[in-house]
């Protein structure tokens, strides 16, 4: 008897236990897209209405940073809107003072302006030689003139105003600012408790009693902390300006106490203008040179040891994202924005923090 084989048409194949690759559904998509262009349309409504954005929001961080203040005279019978008319009139005083002692150096230096130019036309000759060599050394390879060598000029005195109105807030910025300064501080108890009332659940008002409490304490801690520190840098810089003989060392000291609230641009700028006042003010190149390293020397201990100290290991504010944030805010809203860059860096960090809470898994050991 003969036996035929039995046929198994369309066995179905075992279930594969690889792991696919994730598909990109359609609505991620979408979501994606519309989350894009909402960021890009808060950006240029920022952009735009800077006028109005900026001082009210100025004001909304320097009033936090000054609630902890605001609070601490209630708790000894001040009222709070007492306790605020005080705090603005004592922040004003001292921006005021600060300003003083900046501007009255800049003054005598405008006007001295075209004879600063030759000055400096003068001292920078020694310049000329090593140029010149650079230029044959161009010519020898059989490169462009791009490098030529041509007489320094100093810039035309048009370059200040439109610098000065770029610095400088409008008459009507600087009134919105203190407004809103003042009743945000007056009113920030109440505006607490209707924020935290506005939600239902018992965790959902918990939570956000918890953000308001972190973004109150770590911007009050830090404003206090890096004034102090800036302050400190500033008089270092006008003892140094003092012993070198550099000219207006109180000023000099309050401007770099003043560029310090700027991370990463302000002791640039610094060392700059440092370096200007230095070849200008000294009969030779190195002896204008020992106030601006001295500076360095100060920046760097600041920078890596006593900010890292005491307020990174607070904080952990990577140093991408500040220079991203400062990149950002100064491009939008000028050097007030570049100010107000950690500060918001510091708040975004927390409603991440608090919101979308990270679990940190297991990683083995390098």
């Amino acid at each position: 008897m003969r036996v035929f084989p039995v046929q198994t048409s369309g066995t179905p194949l075992p279930d594969s236990q690889a792991e696919q690759p994730p598909v990109i559904r359609r609505a991620e998509v979408v979501a994606f897209a519309l989350i894009s262009l909402l960021l890009i349309c808060v950006v240029a409504v920022l952009y735009v209405a800077k006028a109005f954005f900026l001082p009210v929001v100025a004001a909304f961080v320097v009033g936090t940073m000054l609630s902890p203040a605001a609070g601490f005279l209630e708790r000894h019978r001040i009222p709070r809107a007492l306790s605020a008319v005080l705090i603005v009139t004592a922040v004003g005083a001292g921006v005021t003072f600060m300003v003083g002692l900046i501007s009255s150096p800049l003054m005598e230096w405008r006007t001295r302006l075209p004879e600063l130019g030759s000055l400096l036309r003068e001292k920078l000759h020694i310049f000329d030689r090593p140029l010149a060599l650079w230029q044959e050394l161009q010519n020898m390879l059989g490169g462009s003139d791009a490098f030529a060598v041509t007489p320094f000029q100093m810039p035309k005195v048009e370059w200040l105003q439109p610098t000065l109105e770029f610095l400088s807030p409008t008459f009507t910025e600087f009134l919105l600012f203190f407004a809103t300064l003042i009743l945000f501080i007056a009113s920030w108890r109440d505006l607490r408790r209707a924020l935290i009332m506005t939600f239902t659940g018992h965790d959902s008002r918990l939570r956000t009693l918890r953000i308001l409490n972190a973004i109150e304490g770590q911007l009050g801690g830090y404003l206090l902390t890096v004034t102090m520190i800036n302050f400190g840098v500033g008089a270092a810089t006008g003892i140094i300006c003092a012993v070198t003989g550099m000219p207006s060392p109180a000023g000099l000291g309050a401007l770099a106490a003043t560029l310090n609230f700027l991370p990463i641009i302000g002791p640039v700028a610094m060392f700059t203008i440092l370096l200007m006042v230095g070849v200008v003010a000294f009969s030779t190149i190195g002896a204008g040179l020992i106030a601006p390293l001295a500076f360095v020397g100060v920046a760097f201990l600041e920078g890596h040891f006593i900010t890292p100290t005491i307020i990174g290991r607070r904080l952990e504010l990577n140093a991408l994202a500040v220079f991203i944030a400062l990149a950002f805010w100064t491009w939008l809203w000028g050097p007030v924005g570049g100010f107000l860059s950690s500060p918001l860096l510091i708040v975004g960090l927390i409603l991440r923090e608090h919101l979308w809470p990270t679990v940190s898994p297991n990683l083995p050991p390098d």
